[in-house]
């Protein structure tokens, strides 16, 4: 890491947390998330103030967590893994 960036990162308040040795997967599903809102979102439009990119955002989350069929959770939507979660955590308590 750059003696700049870690100035930087001083300078921001951020502590630096990166991935363990030889598993570097813990970063990668942030980054295929940005692929997928860029490619079906950021390169297909042109928003004309940070306004309509905001509600663009927000139209995105609330569809790709109601709709997309995501592999590692089984096929299943993002909305429904964060509800069995919060089932189980209720029945845990």
């Amino acid at each position: 890491m750059s003696d700049v960036f870690r100035r930087e990162l001083r300078f921001l308040g951020i502590e630096s947390s990166p991935a363990f040795v030889r598993a570097p997967e813990g970063n990668g599903c942030a980054e295929r998330f940005i692929r997928t809102l860029k490619e079906n979102l950021l390169w297909l439009r042109t928003f004309d103030t940070v306004e309509e990119l905001r509600r663009a955002l927000l139209e995105f989350r609330d569809t790709y967590n109601a709709t997309w069929l995501i592999e590692r959770h089984g096929f299943r939507t993002p909305d429904a893994v964060r509800q069995d979660r919060i089932s189980t955590a209720a029945l845990a308590a």
